[in-house]
């Protein structure tokens, strides 16, 4: 199967890619969030750039959307109707913004392209109105067991926690920083220690390393501190998790199922994640033993087969046999497909600013 797809959510895309399945990846000569292509990732040869303008519109079995826009761009550049005569379906990466839990997805008035969520949260909390839904739970494709736990410190994986503020947790981080010092990984991070007042002993800034590197140099610290308050399932945690690493998590959003409490400890209330942290920096022994059972359960759930498998009964369930044409049955969807509009239809007027909210991902 041919699958287009725009080079959104870096990690989340690392997984869907080393499926069975032929990935096209639109390409700009200026890269941007429109044509980033590969960015330079060692992913399998079957990921493919193509111009998108260039592209044969017969020859794309489906389309994976991430973004409000990319319906209406698809039909605009190749002439099909996402949900119609291309078979399509709606990745939904993030938790609801603004009045929630009555915050309506922008697909949300339609029934031919489902929403796939990432985690049960997500469908729980988003109303997603007459589209039909599934959710797939995240999968990762597994670093090995690296972690060494040789370095007495809390690492901290989060993109722009600046900017981004009460929602990563990054008000919090002054309260852990006196139970450990923090290494903070993930872009954006310049302008932490003003923003945040911790003393430059209790905070190492380390910016946004290859993925191999931050593995290897995550994996050095004593345990994983998850301190977002309001975000999908941050993909850096279940990766520290496969590491091996110990975790400390705020019990919200998904993270409540993702991390068992023998995994490190996870808890709404920081005084007592404070105090597992200083349990866990002055006890390497018993930081290695949650360790393990957080890398066990992370396998367990978030395994990379069972995600590729999830995805190929999703996709055989949408597209026809042999590719192509229209959009036929429900399948195992919660909802129904018939009687749907076009993508870019059903989308209309949703805006530029939908682009921002399909970049909250963790780590890339």
């Amino acid at each position: 199967m041919r699958i287009l797809l725009w080079h959104v959510h870096g990690s989340w895309t690392d997984a869907f890619v080393r499926g069975r399945h032929e990935y096209l990846l639109p390409v700009l000569p200026g890269g941007g969030p429109w044509g980033l292509g590969r960015a330079g990732r060692p992913w399998p040869a079957s990921v493919r750039e193509v111009a998108l303008a260039e592209l044969d519109s017969g020859s794309i079995d489906a389309v994976v959307l991430q973004r409000p826009e990319e319906a209406a761009e698809v039909t605009r550049v190749l002439g099909r109707r996402t949900g119609v005569d291309l078979p399509a379906v709606y990745v939904e990466h993030n938790t609801p913004k603004g009045d929630v839990p009555f915050t309506v997805h922008p697909l949300g008035d339609q029934n031919g392209i489902p929403i796939v969520h990432v985690t049960h949260f997500n469908e729980l909390f988003w109303d997603s109105g007459r589209a039909p839904t599934k959710v797939i739970e995240h999968g990762i494709a597994d670093p090995g067991y690296l972690y060494t736990g040789e370095v007495p410190e809390l690492g901290v994986v989060v993109n722009e926690p600046v900017r981004r503020g009460r929602v990563t947790g990054t008000d919090l981080l002054p309260r852990f920083a006196t139970a450990a010092p923090l290494q903070v990984f993930g872009m954006g991070g310049e302008g932490l220690a003003q923003a945040t007042g911790i003393p430059s002993a209790r905070l190492t800034v380390r910016g946004d390393l290859k993925t191999a590197e931050l593995h290897r140099e995550l994996a050095r610290c004593r345990a994983y501190l998850h301190p977002l308050r309001w975000t999908s399932l941050g993909l850096a945690l279940l990766e520290a998790m496969h590491l091996g690493m110990p975790v400390l998590a705020l019990a919200t959003t998904e993270a409540a199922r993702a991390v068992p409490p023998e995994a490190g400890c996870i808890s709404t209330d920081v005084e007592e994640l404070g105090r597992c942290a200083r349990q866990l920096v002055n006890d390497p022994e018993e930081a290695r033993r949650r360790g393990k059972v957080a890398r066990e359960a992370a396998l367990e759930r978030y395994g990379l087969e069972r995600f590729l498998a999830d995805w190929d009964e999703l996709l055989a369930d949408l597209v026809p046999a042999g590719g192509g044409g229209k959009v036929q049955g429900e399948g195992r969807l919660q909802g129904s497909l018939e009687g749907a509009p076009s993508g870019d239809a059903a989308l209309k007027g949703s805006g530029p600013d939908a682009l921002t909210a399909a970049r909250e991902g963790n780590m890339h």
